[in-house]
């Protein structure tokens, strides 16, 4: 293709697919979403006559932000239609109550010139520097790697806990597994989506079966296999709202620990005596994925990335009427913060500041429904990279989560077609 993106569409006709449980499909006349500036999008709106579907009405939503214009459907087959006028997406939402009196929402979405989506706001001229300092200081501190063999009950793989020291006295700590024959592995290095939660051992046992020396690490530094309450009560007291923690100052963001145990560990797989020497693959799925693509940008070694809807782009997008991606930054201003002082330190965790330093293959998965981490803002993160070193697929029909199988044909291309040949050496 030559637009400036090669976008990789899985089309799904229906945005919702129609099942038992749904009460409302949407068609746009373009399966795919995409269309160009000046296009009309129309959307089919269609009604399950077999479930209650009251107080039914609509909303367009440009940029996932601010509401272009909303109204009131009747129960008929409907078509609504927006034009657009410059390049971007739009979040169409369709809104009713079922028979329980509770709101239910549908989506659509479409998205117009996606090569030309540009930026909300210029990387802060001193980013590289701050970002060298950081380095500077975590090499200021020993690894020093403590693994302690563990049983996985998976056959052919060896297991592995792992812990690592990181800046101003904290931890890493993640699960390490090879395969238990052989000398020499590609590394895999997988961080994880946002929450405070144990690891799963499947989660590194499968791709070790594959053939990886993999590395899964905790977002934070927390023991990785603890009872479920532990976490819980983590999450309630000293981790609650974690991405707000320090968010005014950029050196002192809890976000900077997390950024930095992403780096170590990536170094870390670099010097070991079973890593090949070749290839290190950083994947991770929404803060997975904003940590997976900052680590390509920021480790120089790093020789293939994959992210599932990921995070932390666009912080500023607010300024140019369109809604950031997790975790809203722009917005984690209440107390006594100070707003532009958590707006400008959070330039510095923006992905799309990352981006840039990228040298090898990418392949993204963008939700076109997504709430949580839109699109628009993605994209135009993702058009700082070459054209030739990246993939992007737009998944129509997902929001944030892999509903009613929105991301199978996503995850079925990462783990049979990409990982596979990122393994190898090849690109996909």
């Amino acid at each position: 293709m030559k637009t400036s993106i090669l976008l990789v569409l899985f089309f799904v006709i229906f945005l919702i697919n129609q099942s038992v449980l749904s009460q409302v499909t949407i068609k746009p006349d373009h399966i795919d979403g995409v269309y160009k500036k000046s296009e009309t999008v129309k959307w089919t709106i269609q009604f399950n006559d077999k479930t209650k579907v009251d107080s039914l009405h609509y909303k367009l939503i440009p940029g996932g932000l601010n509401i272009y214009q909303e109204g009131i459907l009747s129960k008929n087959d409907t078509i609504i239609t927006y034009k657009f006028d410059s390049p971007g997406t739009v979040l169409l939402k369709i809104g009713w109550k079922n028979d329980k009196n509770e709101i239910q929402y549908a989506k659509g979405g479409a998205i117009a010139n996606s090569g030309k989506i540009e930026l909300s706001d210029k990387k802060p001229d001193d980013f590289e520097v701050f970002w060298e300092s950081k380095i500077e200081e975590l090499q200021k501190t020993p690894v020093n790697a403590q693994i302690k063999k563990d049983s996985c009950k998976v056959n052919g793989v060896d297991y592995y806990k792992i812990s690592m020291d990181n800046i101003r006295g904290s931890k890493i700590q993640g699960q390490l597994v090879k395969p238990s024959k052989g000398n020499k592995f590609p590394a895999l290095l997988i961080v994880q989506w946002a929450g405070v939660y144990p690891l799963e051992k499947n989660w590194a046992t499968g791709y070790a079966q594959d053939g990886w020396l993999v590395l899964n690490i905790l977002a934070h530094d927390l023991p990785i296999d603890n009872d479920k309450q532990f976490y819980e009560d983590q999450f309630k007291n000293e981790l609650k709202d974690y991405w707000t923690i320090g968010n005014e100052d950029k050196d002192e963001s809890y976000f900077l620990r997390m950024y930095l145990s992403c780096y170590r560990a990536a170094e870390y797989l670099t010097s070991r005596e079973d890593w090949n020497g070749e290839t290190l693959v950083v994947t991770g799925t929404s803060q997975g994925g904003m940590q997976a693509l900052m680590t390509a940008g920021l480790f120089a070694g790093i020789t293939g990335c994959v992210a599932l809807v990921p995070a932390g782009f666009d912080m500023m997008g607010p300024v140019v009427g369109r809604k950031g991606g997790w975790p809203q930054w722009y917005d984690c201003t209440w107390g006594d913060r100070n707003p532009d002082k958590v707006r400008n330190a959070s330039k510095y965790y923006d992905v799309a500041n990352f981006v840039s330093k990228i040298k090898c293959p990418v392949y993204v998965g963008v939700g076109l429904i997504d709430e949580v981490c839109p699109p628009e803002g993605i994209i135009a993160g993702l058009n700082q990279l070459k054209k030739k070193k990246k993939e992007i697929m737009i998944m129509v029909d997902s929001p944030h989560q892999n509903v009613n199988g929105s991301q199978d044909n996503f995850n079925h291309m990462r783990d049979k077609v990409w990982f596979p040949a990122l393994r190898d050496g090849k690109r996909p």
